[in-house]
């Protein structure tokens, strides 16, 4: 088995290669405005770092949010084109299980990205590989009283200490969490959600109100 993982939901651009046993490459780049310029120099770096190509790779994990709409798309198209073309399956896996699995901690907790517009994506756990909650969007004070008291790890969470007093990193998703969550999964025989992006609202870029349709005479 070698899973190739990778994950655009954050600012970021996380690649990984697990080889069954544990992961053997990784790379990770913050950058929320280059999705698309760094995801496939990374996926090339991490290759060459484990001395392989990418027609050994034999399963697609792809980090499915949720996420801004421009940055999450980069990844699942990405993820979706490569397992196509090399006729292996994708495997989507929701971005904060992998933050959660990463943060490792055994009580009940919270995972929250920054989901811009001053809200957070945001989900409650029971331990590391359990969700309590489906993920949604918020602001953070109209979630307060769920999460109060509850330690808290995530971009969203260190933003709003008000909110998430107890917040910590990780601060984003690792691809190397994400590929050895899903390879925990694929030797429980567990299914995997469709790798289709979770963007819980609508994309940030709209149509002007006032759009004039020209069309040829």
């Amino acid at each position: 088995m070698l899973l190739l993982a990778l994950d655009t939901a954050t600012p970021a651009v996380t690649v990984a290669l697990h080889d069954g046993r544990d992961v053997i490459a990784s790379s990770s780049q913050v950058d929320a405005r280059r999705h698309g310029e760094l995801l496939l120099p990374a996926i090339d770096r991490v290759l060459a770092e484990a001395g392989l190509k990418l027609d050994a790779v034999t399963g697609i994990v792809a980090g499915i949010g949720p996420g801004p709409y421009t940055g999450l798309r980069v990844g699942l198209m990405t993820a979706e084109t490569f397992g196509l073309a090399l006729g292996i399956p994708v495997h989507g896996v929701c971005t904060l299980d992998g933050l959660a699995f990463a943060a490792d901690l055994e009580g009940p907790f919270v995972v929250a990205t920054d989901a811009r517009r001053k809200e957070v994506y945001w989900a409650r756990y029971a331990d590391s590989r359990t969700r309590l909650t489906d993920p949604a969007v918020d602001r953070p004070a109209d979630i307060a009283a769920q999460v109060k008291g509850l330690p808290a790890v995530g971009a969203g969470a260190l933003l709003y200490p008000d909110t998430f007093p107890k917040a910590h990193e990780p601060e984003h998703v690792s691809a190397a969490a994400l590929a050895r969550l899903a390879a925990e999964k694929l030797a429980a025989g567990e299914e995997f959600p469709a790798p289709r992006p979770l963007y819980l609202r609508r994309p940030d870029a709209q149509v002007p109100k006032n759009y004039k349709v020209v069309t040829p005479k």
